[in-house]
């Protein structure tokens, strides 16, 4: 693809992927994925393929540093209305981690590692936001 990745499109690939079965460290669509997989694979479907670390710590008390991979999928650090495609980072449990992909309003696609599979609900309510990302108007790639 050539056109340019939007907040829109990345929302629409990330629905695509959708019952797509939960495997920890998953990075392949036909196999399973887990927060971080969704993400990456969100992006390939929008047109931006980039492959993201694979070990990270997101079971942990320390937020880790993802500044990196972000810049290099054109994301920004924002602190306001979430908007479609928007990159969130949660904290469901006291040592761990998570990731999902905004759709609308407080509506998100994430790997749920209970229910074993991409899902689209609701942004829980009791898991604390740590980190909200957007993409640059004109990214550096």
């Amino acid at each position: 693809m050539t056109d340019a990745v939007t907040g829109a499109r990345l929302a629409a690939a990330a629905l695509t992927l959708v019952g797509t079965p939960f495997r920890l460290h998953g990075r392949e669509p036909g196999v399973g994925l887990d927060c971080v997989g969704v993400i990456e694979a969100a992006f390939a479907r929008s047109g931006r393929a980039v492959r993201l670390a694979n070990g990270y710590p997101l079971r942990t008390r320390i937020v880790p540093s993802v500044r990196l991979d972000l810049e290099r999928l054109g994301l920004e650090p924002v602190g306001d209305t979430l908007l479609p495609g928007d990159v969130l980072m949660l904290r469901p449990s006291t040592c761990q981690l998570h990731l999902a992909i905004v759709i609308c309003g407080t509506s998100v696609v994430h790997a749920h590692a209970g229910l074993r599979r991409v899902v689209h609900g609701a942004l829980p309510p009791d898991w604390p936001l740590l980190h909200h990302w957007r993409l640059a108007p004109n990214p550096r790639n």
